[in-house]
C-alpha cells in the first residue's frame, strides 16, 4: 500500500493511490485529479459507469483517513475544465475537510480562483518549502527538490515471454519527483529512466520499486 523512503534528510511516503506525504510537514500532495472529466464524457455519450465519479472522492477521503494531514496540497489539474455536476460533489467533500487546502493552479485549472476561495481553497502558482518546490509542471530550480505532476507518468515493465505491462509511477530524478495522475481515467505517459533514476510503480495495492536494467 506504501513505500517510505527519505528524499533532503525529509521522510516521505509514498501511496498505492498516487498521492505523497511529507511527514514532517504533515502535507499530503495529490496531482492531477481532473475532477469533471467523467462527466464531461458521459455528457458526450462516453460509456462511463457513474462510480467513476465517485471513486476519486472514496480515494480522497482514504488518504485524508489514512494520514490526517495539517494540509492537503493539490498539485494543479484539480478540475478537468469548466465547471459540472462534479463540483456539487467536491464542494460537499470540502465541507467535511478539517485540513487547510491549497491548489497549485495547473494547465487545466481555468475555474475563477474565486470559485475556490469562497469554499475555503487558496490557490497559489508555486509552494517554496524549503527543501522543496511545488510545482504543476516539472521545473528545475537551484538549491531545491521539485515535487511536480503534470506528465501523468507511467512505466513499462516486461514480464516472461512478450509480456509487457504498463504501470502508473513516481518518477524520482537527482532533484525531483513527478506525482502519478491521482484521477481516475486521466490516461499516462511512458517516461523511460536512466541509470540514476528511480522508479516506483504503483498497482491496485502496492508500491513498488522498479530496478532500471
Amino acid at each position: 500500500m506504501t513505500q517510505r523512503i527519505q528524499i533532503q534528510d525529509q521522510n516521505i511516503t509514498l501511496h498505492s493511490t498516487g498521492a505523497l506525504f511529507w511527514q514532517e510537514e504533515g502535507m499530503l500532495l495529490v496531482s492531477d485529479v481532473h475532477l469533471g472529466k467523467v462527466s464531461h464524457f458521459r455528457k458526450h455519450g462516453a460509456a462511463i459507469p457513474q462510480k467513476a465519479i465517485e471513486k476519486n472522492f472514496e480515494l480522497l477521503t482514504e488518504i485524508v483517513v489514512n494520514f490526517k494531514p495539517k494540509t492537503i496540497c493539490f498539485l494543479g489539474d484539480l478540475f478537468h475544465s469548466h465547471l459540472n455536476s462534479e463540483w456539487q460533489l467536491f464542494e460537499a467533500w470540502i465541507g467535511e475537510q478539517t485540513s487547510k487546502i491549497i491548489l497549485v493552479m495547473g494547465n487545466h485549472d481555468i475555474i475563477s480562483p474565486l470559485k475556490y476561495e469562497g469554499i475555503g481553497i487558496e490557490t497559489i502558482q508555486e509552494i517554496l518549502l524549503p527543501p522543496f518546490l511545488l510545482t504543476h509542471h516539472p521545473e528545475e530550480r537551484d538549491g531545491f527538490f521539485n515535487f511536480s505532476g503534470h506528465i501523468h507518468p507511467a512505466v513499462k515493465l516486461k514480464g516472461l515471454g512478450r509480456q509487457r505491462l504498463k504501470l502508473p509511477c513516481f518518477f524520482k530524478r537527482k532533484n525531483q519527483m513527478i506525482l502519478p495522475a491521482f484521477g481516475e481515467f486521466t490516461g499516462t505517459h511512458i517516461l523511460t529512466p536512466t541509470k540514476e533514476d528511480e522508479v516506483y510503480a504503483i498497482t491496485k495495492n502496492e508500491v513498488i520499486l522498479v530496478a532500471n536494467d
